[in-house]
Order: structure tokens, then C-alpha cells, then sequence
């Protein structure tokens, strides 16, 4: 008998491509030798590639296209796009977005049955005419349950048990890579409203160092390397490792220092902060899987590291932090909501929390002995 070949269709944004994981691992449990193929935007393909239930990932730039419809790059980049896209036909397609654009893909696609988002339920409901069946989701679910929902009324059955995201992240080798425990502060986010004030960020960053874990500030734009810098240098001695530069609170310095000299000292050096290089997403999944806490925003890397199983608080300032709160194969927690920002004293109680709970978890091969 052959493999069912399914097709996922989730293309954007970096959290919604994270949330959408556990779908993979919901199909093989009905299928077991299914072959799932998944299109997302290239530039957040490294995250279903991180997912060992999704044999090949098919990337688009949808992004880009837009930018230059009628160039000739962008014709031939199209072209390569759906002869890919189409090189399958698949036994099922499944449209856990619901906008136009991923509707457009599901109909260019060899499908036997094509399965979305229903009218009531689809962000935007013209997408699902797109669709052969049409599932209906509650808006109150969880955004994992919801993408999990969309699953259940594809396979045919409904969902069973916690959702399970099983990435692997590639481990990340960079010299500049704290010499011992740290934890990942993230704390840029792509609208100010979504911003924590930068004195709380200097309180976690302190209960933090008591906890003895060297502390790494992930940025992913120059205006958020701008301000990770400038927190780094505020919570102590720190490294700028795009030049390997060691920086000191204290007046002593290591001036004239060989620069490798330099970031061994600092590396020793207790209360370090890291501003790290600009990271791709797969090592930034290097970084947060080697991380024993993350500490972020409500952006995509604070999910990827719940995602990955790593202890992690999300802080939400201006989004929903019930439906849409940071969930993983470990302990996670969410604080603040729309126009709520968490106190400072709140989110490292929740730090001691996903600590606790991480240590008193099973390790990997206890908890698959128990099974």
C-alpha cells in the first residue's frame, strides 16, 4: 500500500508556521507512512524543516514577488515555484491559514481533496471556496487547537491528546557562546505597543544572573540592536560578538587585549551578556535550544522556543495572551494582554516557575520508557 502524500499550506507569519507544527504529528498518527510536504515563505522554511514529520518543505516568496511582479527573476522564480508545487499529486491538501494567498496555492495544487477553513471561520472567508471541505473552528480555540481543528476535520477523526511540536534544532557552534547555563532574553517585537519598558527588562535581566545563567539578548533588525545593546551594557559587562568587543560596566577594562583573549575573559566573566551576531532562523533555533530559559515578547522566536521545549515566559503587551499564549513541549507560560504590560516581579515569578517544572520533568528517555 502507498503513502498518503499530504500537502500543509501555512505560509506566514514566523508564530503561525510555529503554531501549525503539531499538525504534522496529528497526521502521522493516522498515517504513519504518510509524506507531508509544507509550503511556507522562504524566509521562515527553516522551521517546518526543523520538524523530523515533514519529509520536504517548498518554499515560496510570495513577499518578493509582490515587490517586482513583472520581473523577469520573478516570472522565472514563479515558474520554478509551481512546477515544484505540482511535481506531486497529492492525497490531501490542507489550508490551516485561510487567507487568499494560501487558497491560491491549495487550487494550484494536483489535489485529491483540498480541506480549509470554513466562511465563518477563515480570516478571510472568500478563501474557503477554495476548498472541497470546509472545516468550521471556533475563533475561542487556541491558535494551535485551531490549526489542529482544521487536521481533525481532514483526517477524519478528531484530535487526540496534547499537541506535540517534536522539533530539532541544529546545534548552533559560535565561539562566542556563553561558557556555561544561559538563558535568551528577547525583547524586540515589530510594533511599539508590543514593547516592555526596558527597566523591567534590567529586572529580569538581575534575577537571572542570581540564578547563575549567562544571558543572551537575541535582536532580529538594526533598531532592535540598537536597543539590546543598549540593555546589555545597562545590565553589566557584556560582548558585542559581531566584533567579538568586549564592553564593561566596572572601570576596569580589557583595552589591548587580542580580541579572542578578549572574548575568552569575558566569557568566564560572571553576570555576562551576549549581543550575538544577526541569526538566521535556524541558529536562532540553535541558540533557544540550548537555552535553559527564554524570556520574550510575543514574537515568533518566544514561540520557536516553547516550540523546541525550552522553559519559556512570553510577555504580551498588546496582543491576547490566552488564545495566543506560548505553548510547547515544555513548561511556557504567558503574562500581560491588550494594553496590560506584566510587572517585572510577576514575569520572574513565572521564571522560577518553568524552572521548577523543567527540573522536575522526566528527561526524554524516562518519559519514553514510561510509554
Amino acid at each position: 500500500m502507498r503513502a498518503v502524500k499530504v500537502l500543509v499550506v501555512k505560509m506566514s507569519s514566523m508564530g503561525d508556521i510555529v503554531h501549525a507544527q503539531p499538525l504534522a504529528a496529528d497526521i502521522l498518527a493516522r498515517h504513519p507512512d504518510a509524506a507531508i510536504d509544507w509550503v511556507c515563505e522562504a524566509a521562515f522554511a527553516a522551521i517546518p524543516a526543523l520538524n523530523p514529520a515533514v519529509a520536504s518543505v517548498i518554499p515560496i516568496r510570495l513577499r518578493a514577488w509582490r515587490r517586482q511582479p513583472g520581473a523577469a527573476a520573478t516570472r522565472a522564480a514563479v515558474r520554478a515555484f509551481l512546477a515544484r508545487l505540482r511535481a506531486t499529486r497529492y492525497d490531501l491538501v490542507i489550508d490551516c491559514q485561510g487567507l487568499v494567498k494560501s487558497a491560491l496555492v491549495v487550487r494550484l495544487a494536483r489535489a485529491r481533496q483540498r480541506v480549509g477553513l470554513s466562511w465563518g471561520s477563515a480570516r478571510e472567508p472568500v478563501a474557503s471556496w477554495a476548498y472541497d471541505l470546509r472545516a468550521q473552528v471556533p475563533w475561542s480555540l487556541h491558535v494551535v487547537a485551531r490549526n489542529r481543528a482544521v487536521g481533525a476535520a481532514a483526517l477524519g477523526r478528531p484530535v487526540e491528546g496534547p499537541a506535540r511540536f517534536g522539533l530539532r534544532a541544529p546545534t548552533l557552534a559560535a565561539d562566542w557562546l556563553p561558557q556555561r547555563r544561559y538563558a535568551v532574553l528577547i525583547p524586540g517585537a515589530s510594533r511599539a505597543a508590543k514593547l516592555w519598558p526596558e527597566a523591567d527588562w534590567l529586572a529580569v535581566a538581575a534575577g537571572l544572573a542570581n540564578r547563575g545563567l549567562a544571558l543572551v539578548w537575541l535582536w532580529g533588525t538594526p533598531e532592535e540592536r540598537a536597543r539590546v545593546a543598549r540593555l546589555a551594557a545597562a545590565a553589566g559587562d557584556w560582548v558585542d560578538a559581531s566584533a567579538c568587543d568586549v564592553r564593561r560596566a566596572a572601570p576596569e577594562t580589557t583595552q589591548g587585549a587580542p580580541a579572542a583573549q578578549a572574548c575568552d575573559t569575558a566569557a568566564a566573566g560572571r553576570g555576562l551578556s551576549v549581543v550575538p551576531p544577526f541569526l538566521s532562523v535556524a541558529e536562532a533555533a540553535g541558540l533557544l535550544d540550548g537555552a535553559q530559559a527564554v524570556v520574550g515578547l510575543d514574537t515568533g522566536l518566544t514561540h520557536l522556543a516553547g516550540a523546541l521545549g525550552r522553559p519559556t515566559v512570553g510577555i504580551f503587551c498588546d496582543f491576547d495572551a490566552v488564545q495566543c499564549a506560548v505553548s510547547g513541549d515544555g513548561p511556557c507560560e504567558s503574562l500581560g494582554g491588550v494594553g496590560v504590560r506584566p510587572p517585572a516581579g510577576h514575569v520572574n515569578e513565572a521564571i522560577g516557575r518553568v524552572l521548577d517544572a523543567n527540573r522536575s520533568a522526566p528527561s526524554p528517555e524516562t518519559a519514553t520508557a514510561q510509554h
